[in-house]
């Protein structure tokens, strides 16, 4: 292959490169870190310390091809300013644009349908979420979607729980779960 016949490839791969930016915001339920292309919110990343922060970091600059812009853009600002408001209390439904490109097939299936179709202040079963992408034995895969989503609180995995009415697993911790369906009135409110 030439140079020439090269050039063209290498132009393509800079087009799929993201600026992207990231701050970390002091929620109810610790540091959240959020991270944004040009196309939307790409990442929420919980527990986001010092090191977890520099790690989610590292990863992204990995998976989007760039490091990130040194201001934060216009999705990121927005994406803080909802995060913020949901907490407290002021919006009960996120209107960013979202990246999806870290989600992919089936989860990416799977997430979109929980982003769209299950409101603040309800809960739905893998099973039921599973049914609702047209693959009713898939509840497993639906738990598996939920671990890999990366866009939590946002696109509200914690909205998902066991058919028996089990709260279910949580990539958060099960107390931010709880937090977060108390906020929303499913749970009450902890007592301390």
């Amino acid at each position: 292959m030439t140079n020439e016949q090269r050039q063209p490839e290498r132009q393509s791969e800079r087009q799929e490169t993201h600026d992207w930016s990231w701050a970390v915001s002091d929620t109810p339920i610790g540091p959240l870190l959020l991270a944004a292309t040009g196309h939307g919110l790409v990442n929420v990343v919980f527990h986001a310390d010092r090191k977890t922060a520099a790690a989610a970091v590292d990863r992204l600059t990995r998976r989007l091809g760039t490091g990130p812009a040194p201001e934060p853009g216009a999705h990121l600002t927005e994406a803080i300013r909802q995060v913020e408001s949901y907490f407290a209390e002021r919006i009960h439904a996120f209107t960013l644009p979202l990246d999806w490109s870290l989600s992919t097939g089936f989860n990416r299936r799977v997430l979109r349908e929980l982003a769209a179709h299950v409101p603040y202040g309800t809960v739905v079963g893998y099973q039921d979420l599973a049914r609702r992408v047209g693959e009713p034995d898939a509840a497993r895969a639906v738990g598996v979607a939920m671990g890999s989503n990366p866009l939590p609180v946002v696109v509200p995995c914690h909205r998902v729980v066991e058919s028996d009415g089990g709260i279910g697993g949580f990539g958060g911790g099960l107390e931010t779960k709880r937090t977060l369906l108390a906020l929303e009135g499913v749970l009450p409110q902890p007592l301390f």
